[in-house]
């Protein structure tokens, strides 16, 4: 019996069973860089077996969509490679830093530099063998006795798990919980590279930028740490952890307890700053979309108050310039998160006047009709108990505040670190959680679907490279504004607008990535979230008003 596929615009008739890799292959499609295919605008494996009415598409090494699958990979090929070097090291998966993927080493003894170079060595083995990716589905009652679970991690996960099967990936001894498509062969991971970084190491999957060697992250990294080993203390380290609070009815404590680890943080900030309120006269707020900033300098403006301090808000949009002088990107359209998009001499008079004590006038920009509003602005001058509190994207650049006075600008980098990961071996990709938190605020608050909000998440993703995080070691100070439970309220809106995705919109792809990541989670209702949380920013039912 054959079955209808399309591909590349024309019909072909297969037999049923065929999979993705061996029609593309009758289509001539070279293997060489063939990694992965898209399958009714899913993403897959080359092993995915067609069905009638398919369409197909091949996935190349070179595209966007292959990033996910040699990250998968190259994660996998390390794990592969450290059940052979020590079986009794445990390789914990952390989140990105300096573009590679951090990992810290539990239970072994030996030297970090010498670690590397037998787990490098045991890649290039793998690698040069060629070494054969097993994939099987197993009965999720039976899956814990094939996989590699020594801290029982994935036992945990298991415990929720939404299907009667689990895929499993084995390499070598290793066996894992497959998350999504791995490449057909382990050729194409041959430029994996993997460095130390204290105490533990960094893995770059091929296509990765690595920074320059001096380069350090340390404030990342401290935050990171920071969040982790907090994380540990509270016992939620994984989403096992979490589905196990939330099955248990235990999430209403948990989530105080989130919530009163930000206020401490965010205390600790204005406190700091009063410490130092004979010289600091502007605090800059700086943060990726959806990171939230609004909620954040709201809770901060409270803290500060309380120290005595009152804070004025001067908001960095009102400093664009006429659309008319606004400057171009590479693809000609206009780049309103360019630094040469705001009024940088004006910027510098007025930080120069409101530090000599002087009146400013705050224009007020109308994005209407694209320029200043002609009515006069508002009135600024400085008291002695004031500072002016500054919110905009480019509040870490040391060119916006060039005019400051030495030792007058605090500066507070605000990200939101995704703090858990799946299990040991699997990790959390650190932009999810923001991007999730945007699909659930732009449907219900800007009328915006979640098929446009993923078509422009990777224009967004461009500029805070650009903009944001190229100065975040530029700050006094860090916030990580992630709430660990937050994915499982998240959920509860996210799965709805994800699903209005057409099924043949490009964005569908990524939609159906993302609604099978938050099928790992068990749903947690809002009602314990405290209307000053972050999350309120996004999920509505705020204190605040923005």
């Amino acid at each position: 019996m054959t079955i209808r596929v399309f591909a590349f615009d024309d019909e072909h008739q297969v037999p049923r069973g065929t999979t993705a890799g061996d029609l593309l292959a009758q289509l001539g499609v070279e293997p060489q860089s063939l990694l992965a295919a898209s399958l009714n605008q899913h993403l897959v494996g080359l092993d995915a077996v067609l069905g009638d009415g398919a369409r197909l598409a091949p996935v190349f090494v070179h595209q966007r969509d292959a990033r996910a699958v040699l990250r998968r990979t190259s994660a996998l090929l390390l794990q592969a490679a450290a059940a052979q070097v020590m079986p009794s090291m445990r390789l914990v998966v952390g989140q990105t830093l300096l573009g590679g993927h951090y990992y810290e080493v539990l239970g072994a003894d030996h030297d970090l530099g010498d670690l590397r170079e037998q787990l490098v060595a045991a890649m290039r083995a793998l690698i040069e063998e060629d070494a054969t990716i097993v994939r099987s589905r197993v009965p999720v009652e039976t899956a814990p006795k094939v996989l590699d679970d020594e801290a029982g991690t994935k036992l945990r996960l298991l415990r929720a798990w939404p299907t009667p099967f689990v895929p499993i990936v084995r390499l070598g001894g290793f066996a894992d919980i497959q998350h999504g498509p791995i490449a057909p062969s382990l050729r194409f991971v041959r430029d994996v590279a993997l460095d130390t970084y204290e105490p533990g190491l960094l893995l770059y999957p091929p296509g990765t930028s690595k920074p320059d060697p001096d380069r350090k992250s340390t404030a990342l990294y401290a935050t990171y740490r920071e969040a982790r080993d907090w994380n540990r203390r509270v016992g939620v380290e994984t989403v096992g952890d979490l589905n196990s609070v939330v099955l248990d009815d235990r999430a209403d404590e948990i989530v105080r307890v989130a919530e009163a680890l930000h206020e401490k943080k965010i205390a600790e900030l204005a406190d700091a700053i009063a410490r130092r309120r004979d010289r600091v006269r502007f605090v800059l707020v700086a943060g990726p979309s959806s990171s939230g900033k609004t909620t954040f300098v709201r809770r901060l403006s409270v803290q500060l108050r309380v120290n005595g301090i009152t804070p004025v808000a001067i908001g960095l949009d009102d400093y664009y310039r006429d659309r008319t002088e606004t400057p171009r990107d590479e693809t000609g359209e206009l780049d309103f998160e360019a630094l040469e998009a705001l009024d940088l001499p004006m910027i510098d008079r007025h930080i120069e006047a409101l530090a000599d004590g002087k009146t400013i006038e705050v224009p007020r920009f109308d994005f209407k009709i694209g320029g200043r509003a002609p009515e006069p602005g508002r009135k600024l001058q400085l008291e002695p108990n004031q500072v002016a509190l500054v919110e905009g994207i480019h509040g870490l650049n040391p060119r916006l505040t060039e005019a400051a006075p030495e030792g007058s600008c605090f500066r507070i980098y605000i990200n939101a670190l995704t703090q858990l990961v799946i299990d040991d071996h699997n990790r959390i990709f650190t932009a999810d959680g923001r991007l999730l938190r945007r699909i659930v605020r732009d449907r219900r608050y800007r009328n915006t679907r979640a098929d446009e909000t993923i078509a422009r998440w990777p224009s967004v993703r461009r500029g805070e490279e650009r903009h944001i995080f190229r100065w975040d070691e530029e700050a006094d100070a860090t916030f990580n504004s992630t709430l660990f439970y937050e994915t499982a309220v998240l959920k509860i809106f996210a799965w709805r607008y994800l699903l209005e995705v057409p099924h043949n919109h490009p964005s569908r792809s990524e939609a159906h990535r993302l609604l099978r990541f938050l099928e790992l989670f068990v749903p947690l209702f809002p009602d314990a979230v405290p209307a000053t949380s972050v999350l309120r920013e996004f999920i509505g039912g705020s204190g605040f008003e923005y």
